[in-house]
């Protein structure tokens, strides 16, 4: 059966570096959100008060990657998503959406501590490598970090989530 494979984490845990290696490993095609907004809205982005903004449009794009989604799991595609769903009720919306249809889900929520994670990012800020998207301030990493709520019990206990940790 073909299975929706839901990559998440808080910000520098290796989400994108994990999701192209299961990408590769299961051959399913890699949905990666940040990637649909740096190319359709990046150069739009405005300079202050831009969380509204980015709100909206992150909304609209996890709306299409959703139809995507579905259309790949019709022809009995595995996908993998790397939404950014970081609240618990960000990711209950969109387990209503699996739940109103017969595919599987997987949940792969990727637990590393958070100095490791403030090095990665930082690094990845200065290298501008295969994952890189976009810049990570110290301050959006704090925001980004803050927003992070970790799978719950009951979320963990009414899911199939694998906690994938690393240091």
């Amino acid at each position: 059966m073909a299975t929706i494979h839901l990559i998440e984490g808080p910000v520098g845990a290796g989400k994108s570096t994990y999701a192209e290696q299961l990408s590769v490993r299961l051959r399913a095609p890699w949905l990666n959100l940040d990637e649909w907004m740096v190319t359709l809205f990046r150069p739009d982005r405005p300079d202050v008060d831009f969380m509204p903004w980015y709100i909206e449009r992150k909304a609209r794009c996890i709306e299409q990657i959703w139809l995507v989604t579905c259309n790949l799991m019709d022809v009995r595609s595995d996908v993998i998503l790397e939404l950014g769903l970081v609240q618990l009720s960000d990711r209950a919306a969109f387990y209503s959406k699996v739940d109103g249809t017969d595919y599987a889900l997987q949940i792969h929520v990727l637990d590393v501590p958070r100095e490791t994670r403030r090095n990665r990012v930082r690094a990845r800020n200065a290298q501008q490598g295969a994952t890189f998207q976009m810049e990570v301030s110290d301050e959006i990493f704090e925001l980004a970090d803050g927003a992070w709520q970790a799978p719950d019990a009951i979320e963990r206990s009414e899911r199939r989530i694998q906690i994938i940790s690393s240091n």
